[in-house]
């Protein structure tokens, strides 16, 4: 029985070993990777009855988890591949919708010494080159760099994903260049639906600084459901310099939306400034104002002022605390989120939390 039970064994890691050896050869690797996020987050002026204590996931980051693949096929070139979705941590459930498997990215291509070639489901240009220099760093609690204050029904928002995109990305030297096409996948009419942006960026040192500009355009004709934006253009900029233990950083967007009606047009200028400040190696201090100055409209030019510690107990897991206070002019309604509604001209809210990344 022995005898019978070892001679498995070693077939066993003959086979495992002569996989591990092709699987090395051919130079390829998958990753699994993940952010859990979640925390205590307490807001007033919530709803008409007044202040929310609630759980929150993804306060700091988004809590998702993806696969990550390459393939190198030889002379410098290599194949790509990244599949993320989100997750909601209090409930279990997908964030990006119910029928979303890989809402957040799902794309396939190339890289080379020219360049990267993806196709698929991604994030933009504008995102990508933009989020670096914002102090609060993706973080939905609290920063309106993505996003206003998504009160009133308006949401002036950066460009941040693209369906059925091809982008490209390259780096030479310090300068790096790059561009996304949506198509819009509407017959008879190229323009509908369609979407892209371009970047560029130089990085020397501690220096850096990106500007981008990107254009969507709306459905056009369509009927099911109705829809009445003409475009949206956004022209992004940031800069930023590492001091070392300090880091100052600041963005700016100049957002346009217009209507195939007569509706006027939305018009605003965001504006952020801040940086953050490391104390000890697991202790940091970071700090941004967002303001907005909404041309038209009712004059409200909300302001929001943001501030979090970030504690790490080890490179993966960290805890944090954060604060914002958002005030807005002319008695409209102002939300530190970008993902809620105030009810008031003011709101505070407080969010404590635990993030472990994979």
């Amino acid at each position: 029985m022995r005898s019978t039970y070892m001679k498995a064994y070693k077939t066993t890691l003959a086979i495992a070993g002569f996989s591990c050896a092709g699987f090395a050869s051919a130079q390829s690797s998958v990753t699994l990777y993940g952010i859990v996020d979640a925390g205590i987050e307490y807001v007033n002026h919530a709803s008409v009855d007044g202040g929310l204590t609630r759980f929150v996931s993804g306060a700091k980051n988004t809590s998702r988890w993806g696969l990550r693949g390459v393939e190198d096929l030889g002379g410098g070139l290599k194949a790509i591949f990244q599949l993320e979705n989100g997750f909601n941590v209090g409930d279990g459930r997908l964030d990006d919708g119910a029928d979303a498997i890989f809402g957040r990215r799902a794309t396939v291509g190339l890289a080379s010494r020219f360049g990267q070639l993806t196709l698929g489901r991604m994030y933009t240009t504008t995102y990508d080159y933009l989020l670096p220099f914002d102090p609060m760093g993706y973080a939905q609690n609290y920063s309106w760099a993505t996003s206003s204050t998504a009160t009133g029904g308006r949401k002036d928002a950066m460009f941040t994903r693209s369906s059925n995109a091809v982008r490209y990305d390259g780096e030479f030297g310090g300068f790096k260049f790059g561009g996304t096409f949506g198509f819009g996948n509407v017959a008879g009419d190229f323009r509908a639906n369609s979407k892209y942006d371009v970047g560029i960026g130089y990085g020397s040192g501690p220096f850096a600084a990106v500007a981008t500009f990107d254009l969507q355009r709306g459905a056009g004709k369509s009927l099911s459901p109705a829809d009445t934006t003409d475009s949206i253009r956004g022209i992004h900029a940031g800069l930023s310099y590492d001091f070392g233990a300090a880091k100052a950083m600041a963005g700016y967007r100049n957002y346009r939306r217009a209507f195939t009606t007569n509706a006027p047009k939305q018009l605003s200028d965001m504006y952020w400034l801040g940086g953050s400040y490391a104390f000890t190696p697991s202790f940091t201090l970071i700090g941004a104002v967002y303001h907005q100055n909404i041309h038209g409209a009712n004059d409200t030019d909300p302001t929001l002022f943001s501030l979090r510690t970030h504690y790490a107990l080890s490179k993966r897991t960290a805890l944090y605390l954060a604060g914002g206070y958002a005030i807005a002019g002319n008695d409209q309604a102002v939300s530190v989120s970008r993902d809620m509604t105030g009810f008031a001209d003011t709101q505070l809210g407080v969010t404590a939390g635990v993030q472990h990344r994979f």
